[in-house]
Protein backbone atom coordinates (compact mmCIF):
# COMPACT_ATOMS: atom_id res chain seq x y z
CA UNK A 1 0.00 0.00 0.00
CA UNK A 2 1.58 3.60 -1.19
CA UNK A 3 1.91 5.39 1.87
CA UNK A 4 0.71 9.14 1.38
CA UNK A 5 2.07 10.50 4.19
CA UNK A 6 4.55 13.90 4.34
CA UNK A 7 7.73 12.75 2.79
CA UNK A 8 10.25 11.31 5.09
CA UNK A 9 13.73 13.69 5.84
CA UNK A 10 16.67 11.88 3.06
CA UNK A 11 20.29 12.50 5.07
CA UNK A 12 23.05 11.73 2.36
CA UNK A 13 25.94 9.84 4.21
CA UNK A 14 29.94 9.59 3.00
CA UNK A 15 31.08 7.07 4.74
CA UNK A 16 33.29 3.57 5.26
CA UNK A 17 31.73 0.45 5.89
CA UNK A 18 32.91 -1.54 9.31
CA UNK A 19 32.14 -5.33 8.91
CA UNK A 20 31.15 -5.55 13.19
CA UNK A 21 28.34 -3.70 12.17
CA UNK A 22 29.46 -1.32 15.00
CA UNK A 23 30.96 1.76 13.34
CA UNK A 24 30.68 3.51 10.12
CA UNK A 25 27.57 2.97 7.52
CA UNK A 26 26.06 0.56 9.71
CA UNK A 27 26.13 2.99 13.16
CA UNK A 28 24.48 5.79 10.21
CA UNK A 29 22.10 4.22 8.74
CA UNK A 30 20.48 2.95 12.56
CA UNK A 31 21.29 6.27 13.79
CA UNK A 32 19.61 8.16 10.87
CA UNK A 33 16.43 5.76 10.93
CA UNK A 34 16.16 6.40 14.68
CA UNK A 35 15.55 10.20 14.23
CA UNK A 36 13.11 9.95 12.24
CA UNK A 37 14.86 10.42 8.41
CA UNK A 38 15.89 8.08 5.73
CA UNK A 39 19.37 6.95 4.89
CA UNK A 40 21.04 7.13 1.65
CA UNK A 41 24.52 6.38 1.42
CA UNK A 42 27.57 6.02 -0.59
CA UNK A 43 30.49 3.99 0.89
CA UNK A 44 33.86 5.49 0.80
CA UNK A 45 35.49 2.72 1.62
CA UNK A 46 35.28 -1.02 2.82
CA UNK A 47 37.76 -2.36 5.60
CA UNK A 48 39.14 -5.02 7.29
CA UNK A 49 38.30 -4.54 10.93
CA UNK A 50 36.85 -5.94 14.28
CA UNK A 51 36.11 -5.09 17.54
CA UNK A 52 39.91 -5.36 18.37
CA UNK A 53 42.10 -4.62 16.17
CA UNK A 54 41.96 -2.33 12.55
CA UNK A 55 44.03 -4.41 9.86
CA UNK A 56 43.43 -2.15 6.29
CA UNK A 57 41.38 0.50 4.28
CA UNK A 58 40.24 -0.11 0.99
CA UNK A 59 39.01 3.21 -0.63
CA UNK A 60 36.51 3.29 -3.34
CA UNK A 61 37.70 3.80 -6.93
CA UNK A 62 37.33 7.69 -7.54
CA UNK A 63 35.30 7.16 -10.45
CA UNK A 64 32.85 4.41 -9.34
CA UNK A 65 32.62 6.61 -5.72
CA UNK A 66 31.79 9.75 -8.45
CA UNK A 67 29.18 7.97 -10.53
CA UNK A 68 27.32 6.43 -7.59
CA UNK A 69 27.28 10.53 -6.40
CA UNK A 70 25.48 11.42 -9.55
CA UNK A 71 23.08 8.56 -10.36
CA UNK A 72 21.87 8.87 -6.69
CA UNK A 73 21.29 12.82 -6.81
CA UNK A 74 19.82 12.92 -10.33
CA UNK A 75 16.75 11.18 -8.62
CA UNK A 76 16.59 12.17 -4.84
CA UNK A 77 16.91 15.55 -3.26
CA UNK A 78 18.48 15.21 0.27
CA UNK A 79 17.77 17.46 3.39
CA UNK A 80 21.39 16.75 5.03
CA UNK A 81 24.76 15.27 4.69
CA UNK A 82 26.51 13.44 7.03
CA UNK A 83 30.42 12.56 6.48
CA UNK A 84 31.89 10.08 8.02
CA UNK A 85 35.45 7.68 7.24
CA UNK A 86 36.84 9.30 4.10
CA UNK A 87 39.38 7.20 2.52
CA UNK A 88 41.75 8.67 0.74
CA UNK A 89 42.40 12.45 -0.61
CA UNK A 90 41.16 11.33 -4.31
CA UNK A 91 37.39 10.31 -2.44
CA UNK A 92 37.56 14.03 -0.15
CA UNK A 93 37.98 16.07 -3.31
CA UNK A 94 35.19 14.54 -4.96
CA UNK A 95 32.95 15.22 -1.95
CA UNK A 96 34.18 18.68 -1.87
CA UNK A 97 32.90 19.05 -5.22
CA UNK A 98 29.63 17.44 -4.67
CA UNK A 99 28.93 19.36 -1.74
CA UNK A 100 27.61 22.77 -3.42
CA UNK A 101 25.32 21.08 -5.64
CA UNK A 102 23.52 19.71 -2.47
CA UNK A 103 22.25 23.45 -1.65
CA UNK A 104 22.11 25.11 1.82
CA UNK A 105 21.42 22.12 3.99
CA UNK A 106 22.96 21.20 7.26
CA UNK A 107 26.26 19.23 6.54
CA UNK A 108 27.77 17.35 9.57
CA UNK A 109 31.35 16.37 9.89
CA UNK A 110 32.95 13.64 11.87
CA UNK A 111 36.38 14.29 10.90
CA UNK A 112 37.72 10.46 11.88
CA UNK A 113 41.10 10.53 11.72
CA UNK A 114 42.15 7.26 14.04
CA UNK A 115 39.44 4.15 13.93
CA UNK A 116 38.02 3.32 17.53
CA UNK A 117 40.66 0.55 18.07
CA UNK A 118 43.37 3.51 16.93
CA UNK A 119 45.18 2.96 13.68
CA UNK A 120 45.25 5.68 11.50
CA UNK A 121 43.05 5.93 8.52
CA UNK A 122 43.50 10.04 7.43
CA UNK A 123 47.07 10.90 6.89
CA UNK A 124 48.62 14.60 6.92
CA UNK A 125 47.23 14.97 3.00
CA UNK A 126 43.85 14.12 3.57
CA UNK A 127 43.51 16.31 6.59
CA UNK A 128 45.00 18.92 5.27
CA UNK A 129 42.05 18.73 1.94
CA UNK A 130 39.83 18.47 4.47
CA UNK A 131 40.67 21.15 6.31
CA UNK A 132 41.00 23.13 3.11
CA UNK A 133 37.88 22.17 1.06
CA UNK A 134 35.52 20.56 3.40
CA UNK A 135 35.57 22.63 6.86
CA UNK A 136 34.61 25.54 5.02
CA UNK A 137 30.82 23.74 4.01
CA UNK A 138 30.84 22.24 7.14
CA UNK A 139 27.46 23.08 9.68
CA UNK A 140 28.81 21.16 12.03
CA UNK A 141 32.31 19.33 12.84
CA UNK A 142 32.45 16.88 15.99
CA UNK A 143 35.72 16.02 16.53
CA UNK A 144 37.20 14.46 19.49
CA UNK A 145 39.35 16.14 21.78
CA UNK A 146 42.45 14.45 20.09
CA UNK A 147 41.08 15.08 16.68
CA UNK A 148 40.59 18.67 17.47
CA UNK A 149 44.57 18.47 18.61
CA UNK A 150 45.43 16.82 16.03
CA UNK A 151 43.72 19.12 12.95
CA UNK A 152 45.35 22.12 14.45
CA UNK A 153 48.29 20.95 16.19
CA UNK A 154 47.60 22.93 19.31
CA UNK A 155 47.01 21.57 22.68
CA UNK A 156 44.77 24.07 24.65
CA UNK A 157 41.26 23.24 23.46
CA UNK A 158 39.65 26.89 23.29
CA UNK A 159 42.49 27.13 21.39
CA UNK A 160 41.76 24.73 18.50
CA UNK A 161 38.38 25.35 18.15
CA UNK A 162 39.42 29.32 17.22
CA UNK A 163 41.54 27.77 14.52
CA UNK A 164 38.53 25.31 13.42
CA UNK A 165 36.52 28.40 13.05
CA UNK A 166 39.42 30.19 10.84
CA UNK A 167 39.06 26.82 8.85
CA UNK A 168 35.07 28.10 7.76
CA UNK A 169 33.74 26.10 10.14
CA UNK A 170 29.89 27.18 11.39
CA UNK A 171 29.57 25.03 14.43
CA UNK A 172 31.69 22.66 16.26
CA UNK A 173 30.86 19.90 19.03
CA UNK A 174 34.05 18.82 20.92
CA UNK A 175 33.07 15.40 22.89
CA UNK A 176 35.77 14.47 25.42
CA UNK A 177 35.12 10.96 26.12
CA UNK A 178 38.71 10.28 25.22
CA UNK A 179 40.34 12.40 27.63
CA UNK A 180 41.28 11.47 31.34
CA UNK A 181 38.51 12.84 33.44
CA UNK A 182 35.86 11.70 35.82
CA UNK A 183 32.70 12.24 33.61
CA UNK A 184 32.29 12.51 30.01
CA UNK A 185 32.30 17.00 29.01
CA UNK A 186 31.05 17.66 25.40
CA UNK A 187 31.31 21.46 24.40
CA UNK A 188 29.36 23.19 21.71
CA UNK A 189 31.03 25.61 20.25
CA UNK A 190 28.78 28.25 17.82
CA UNK A 191 30.00 31.35 16.21
CA UNK A 192 29.48 34.84 18.20
CA UNK A 193 27.88 32.14 21.25
CA UNK A 194 28.60 31.51 24.43
CA UNK A 195 29.64 27.84 24.31
CA UNK A 196 27.66 25.24 25.74
CA UNK A 197 28.74 22.37 27.98
CA UNK A 198 27.01 18.81 28.38
CA UNK A 199 28.24 16.53 31.35
CA UNK A 200 27.90 12.66 30.91
CA UNK A 201 28.68 9.35 33.93
CA UNK A 202 31.35 7.71 32.11
CA UNK A 203 30.84 4.55 31.26
CA UNK A 204 33.07 1.63 32.40
CA UNK A 205 33.33 -0.17 29.04
CA UNK A 206 35.19 1.45 26.19
CA UNK A 207 32.95 1.45 22.67
CA UNK A 208 33.05 0.75 18.68
CA UNK A 209 30.75 3.67 17.27
CA UNK A 210 30.17 6.16 19.56
CA UNK A 211 31.29 9.14 17.27
CA UNK A 212 29.45 7.69 14.30
CA UNK A 213 25.98 7.67 16.34
CA UNK A 214 26.23 11.05 17.37
CA UNK A 215 27.37 12.66 14.70
CA UNK A 216 24.32 10.77 12.32
CA UNK A 217 21.63 11.18 14.50
CA UNK A 218 22.44 14.79 15.28
CA UNK A 219 22.41 15.17 10.94
CA UNK A 220 18.87 13.37 10.60
CA UNK A 221 17.58 15.64 13.39
CA UNK A 222 18.82 18.84 11.79
CA UNK A 223 17.12 17.61 8.85
CA UNK A 224 13.61 17.53 10.41
CA UNK A 225 14.16 21.00 11.45
CA UNK A 226 15.69 21.12 14.86
CA UNK A 227 17.85 23.44 15.88
CA UNK A 228 21.42 22.99 16.73
CA UNK A 229 21.82 23.42 20.32
CA UNK A 230 18.87 20.74 20.82
CA UNK A 231 19.60 18.67 17.93
CA UNK A 232 22.93 18.41 19.80
CA UNK A 233 21.64 17.61 23.23
CA UNK A 234 18.85 15.50 22.04
CA UNK A 235 21.81 13.45 19.89
CA UNK A 236 23.79 12.55 23.12
CA UNK A 237 20.77 11.53 25.18
CA UNK A 238 20.26 8.74 22.47
CA UNK A 239 24.36 8.53 22.03
CA UNK A 240 24.52 7.72 25.90
CA UNK A 241 21.62 5.49 26.02
CA UNK A 242 22.50 3.44 23.18
CA UNK A 243 26.27 2.87 25.05
CA UNK A 244 24.80 1.96 28.38
CA UNK A 245 22.81 -0.48 27.24
CA UNK A 246 25.52 -1.81 23.99
CA UNK A 247 26.38 -5.21 23.69
CA UNK A 248 29.62 -7.36 24.12
CA UNK A 249 29.36 -9.26 20.61
CA UNK A 250 33.34 -9.35 19.92
CA UNK A 251 36.51 -10.19 22.11
CA UNK A 252 37.19 -6.06 22.31
CA UNK A 253 35.07 -2.61 22.00
CA UNK A 254 31.14 -3.07 22.60
CA UNK A 255 28.46 -2.57 20.46
CA UNK A 256 26.22 0.17 20.92
CA UNK A 257 22.26 -0.65 20.76
CA UNK A 258 20.94 1.77 19.24
CA UNK A 259 17.97 -0.11 19.32
CA UNK A 260 17.17 0.31 23.04
CA UNK A 261 14.08 2.51 22.53
CA UNK A 262 13.01 0.63 19.53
Amino acid sequence: MKNSGQKKPVVLVFSGHDPSGAAGIHADIESIALSGCHCASVITATTAQNTVRFEQIYPQAPAHFKQQIETLLSDIKVDACKIGLIGSSAIAAIIAETLPALGNIPIVLDPVIAAGTGTEVADKALQALMIERLFPSVTLLTPNAKEARELTDTENIQACVIKLFQYGCENILVTGADENTARVSNSLFCRDQAPVSFEWERLADTFHGSGCTLSAHTAGLLARGMDMKSAVARAQHFTWQSLRQGRKLGKGQTHPDRFFSA
